[in-house]
């Protein structure tokens, strides 16, 4: 079975929790607790570039916050 993450042809969803962290999401699979639709449906391309301008500081938004 091919892994549902790493499909180039596959129509994508850009998932981001309360922490402001990002995530590339099969749309077929549901969205878990705790995480929102940000960007999509759309390419795998697509979502990976809007997570790549939109995702620049990799810390947990607490952590950011918190100083």
């Amino acid at each position: 079975m091919s892994n549902p993450f790493e499909n180039p042809d596959g129509v994508y969803s850009v998932l981001v929790n309360d922490e402001g962290q990002h995530s590339l999401w099969p749309e077929f699979v549901d969205v878990p607790a705790g995480w929102t639709v940000a960007y999509g449906p759309a390419g795998r391309q697509e979502c990976l570039d809007h997570i790549e301008t939109n995702w620049t500081d990799m810390r947990p938004k607490s952590l950011v916050d918190g100083g």
